[in-house]
């Protein structure tokens, strides 16, 4: 094994597992319309099940985190994988969306070891040089994972219906468990770090974690809303085909995907340093969510391309946010930190989607949605930049 090359082997297997684990979750958003008539459900509902699959992270990233920082990435991330397949295809063969909700509840414990597993393994691999461009390689798994199941999801539900698509899901997160114990490795001379205390709420006051999570909670937020409200948006708003608006989804994802590779990289090169490159994303969200909330974001040839913005900035900014944290932290608590930032970050997950949900279906329109979050990233923006 060489190790300049195998890091990119690495690299590889922490992308695919990413998308594999993410794949069923990232695809509600598209399955939208299918989900709301077959199982009669309103929009605050379909939130809902969003939220579901990121509820018991809010406990699990931090417990991930600690065993991440005593046991090795392989087994912590591969396990988790593995009940993420057992859950989706247990519930293959739900009868309802209690059953469905349930589900996601048990997938979103397993995939609490993913994010942050990944996340360590891939910086611990790579130098300050090519960490920026390596995690956002890396976390544009999850957008890979949400294009992938645009394109799947949406069709095989029409065909099969959506238990279907669980079968699918688990399909995936069970060939990424098995990638990521069959390939990981760790980097040469490097030994588990048993660790000898816990995160203590200090780091909370300290100027880098404060970054990190507000801007974190405010653009978890704003990409949950981008996620269930875009296909919605398109065919209720703008009149598109749920076929038409799916496909916009898939090139938002995309553009997620290409934002996190190219944000990250460019991260690695910014004389300001990479948190510049968070706060560019957060001014971007800030001027597309305004389009949206007027009479011109009602246009099906403004909305479109504002949505692929959105992707762009609201989904990308990850990477360059994950290497900052990951540079941030102490180097024998990568892996705390890490889960310390994603746990705090799960509030925003859990509650954005069906808070969001509920003000379109009290408000009958989707504009106080993007305002809110546009007000949201603005004081996230400016606070932050003060820090």
């Amino acid at each position: 094994m060489r190790a300049p090359r195998y890091r990119w082997v690495i690299l590889g297997v922490a992308t695919f597992t990413q998308a594999t684990a993410a794949f069923f979750v990232q695809g509600i958003g598209a399955m939208g319309v299918h989900l709301r008539r077959d199982l009669e459900l309103n929009t605050t509902q379909l939130g809902l099940l969003l939220s579901a699959a990121q509820l018991l992270p809010l406990a699990g990233l931090l417990v991930a985190g600690r065993l991440l920082d005593r046991h090795d990435e392989r087994w912590v991330v591969g396990i988790g994988a593995l009940v993420v397949a057992v859950a989706l295809a247990t519930g293959s063969a739900a009868p309802g969306y209690v059953s469905l909700l349930v589900v996601l509840l048990i997938a979103g414990a397993g995939y609490s070891t993913v994010q942050p597993g990944g996340s360590k393994s891939v910086a611990s691999w790579f130098d300050a040089r090519q960490r920026g461009l390596a995690m956002g390689v890396r976390q544009a798994g999850l957008p890979l994972g949400g294009v992938l199941a645009a394109l799947v999801l949406p069709a095989m539900a029409t065909a099969s219906g959506w238990r279907s698509t669980l079968v699918a899901g688990a399909l995936a997160a069970l060939s990424g468990a098995v990638a990521f114990m069959a390939l990981h490795r760790r980097p040469p001379g490097r030994r588990p770090t048993p660790a000898t205390s816990r995160v203590r709420p200090g780091p909370l006051r300290e100027p880098y974690m404060k970054k990190i999570i507000l801007s974190g909670t405010s653009m978890v937020a704003v990409h949950s809303g981008v996620g269930v409200l875009t296909v919605l948006y398109l065919h209720e708003v703008t009149s598109m085909a749920p076929a038409s608006a799916a496909l916009v989804y898939v090139a938002v994802q995309c553009a997620g995907a290409l934002g996190r590779v190219c944000l990250a990289a460019w991260s690695d090169r910014h004389r300001s340093g990479r948190y510049a490159c968070v706060l560019t994303c957060l001014a971007a969200v800030i001027v597309g969510m305004a389009v949206l909330a007027t009479p011109a974001g009602r246009l099906a040839a403004v909305a479109c391309p504002v949505f692929v913005w959105l992707g762009f900035f609201g989904i990308g900014w990850y990477g360059p946010w994950v290497a900052y944290a990951a540079e941030s932290a102490p180097p024998d608590r990568t892996g705390s930190v890490l889960g310390l930032a994603m746990a705090v970050n799960q509030v925003a997950v859990v509650l954005a989607p069906p808070v969001l949900g509920l003000l379109t279906d009290l408000t009958g329109g989707f504009a106080s949605a993007w305002v809110l979050l546009a007000v949201l990233t603005a004081v996230t923006l400016t606070a932050t930049a003060r820090l």
